[in-house]
């Protein structure tokens, strides 16, 4: 798993001892529901997640600030099981409502496309989000993807509720324009 470091992140690979850190913010009920999952209700239930879901994800970091070590996020690479192109791959990513506005997700969505792009040799990467969260569709925004459409009534959230979700990606071609031109910075 690779370590990648940012001007104001670490991010690194998922420990069980992050469980407090990760429970901390997976609690808040403006985080989880914004992704389609919901508010963790105990730290049993924050560890089984990082068990199944991040310790054996060789690209699932988690997002831990350089000045105090306390993890504030995550952000993920997974397949794009949308798509049949085996070098696809989904961003995900969530963060502590603590830590919003300040162009932190950026920082490490730039980080992790270069990665992507340059050390994992993929094709397209693709990034969804709900109608209703207009916080990631900035993020979205910022990282340079461009809309492709609505698939709609395409996804279940934890709560039973149906949404559409918005689709955008970026393929190598124009990670090259965008971020090998500019350095990914488009606000």
């Amino acid at each position: 798993m690779y370590i990648l470091e940012t001007e104001r992140l670490k991010l690194r690979p998922w420990r069980r001892r992050d469980a407090c850190d990760f429970y901390e913010y997976a609690r808040q009920p403006d985080v989880g529901p914004a992704a389609g999952w919901m508010p963790h209700r105990s730290i049993d239930e924050t560890i089984r997640v990082i068990e199944e879901c991040f310790l054996y994800n060789q690209f699932a970091w988690a997002m831990e600030l350089q000045a105090s070590g306390r993890v504030i996020g995550s952000i993920n690479l997974r397949n794009d099981e949308k798509r049949s192109n085996k070098l696809s791959y989904t961003l995900g990513f969530s963060m502590s409502h603590d830590f919003w506005g300040r162009g932190l997700m950026p920082e490490a969505g730039r980080t992790v496309i270069r990665h992507a792009f340059d050390t994992m040799h993929t094709q397209l990467i693709s990034c969804f989000h709900y109608p209703h969260n207009l916080r990631s569709k900035r993020v979205i925004e910022k990282l340079g993807f461009k809309y492709e459409g609505t698939l709609r009534n395409s996804a279940q959230l934890a709560d039973g509720s149906i949404y559409d979700e918005l689709c955008y990606s970026m393929t190598f071609q124009e990670y090259k324009h965008l971020y090998r031109n500019h350095d990914g910075h488009t606000d």
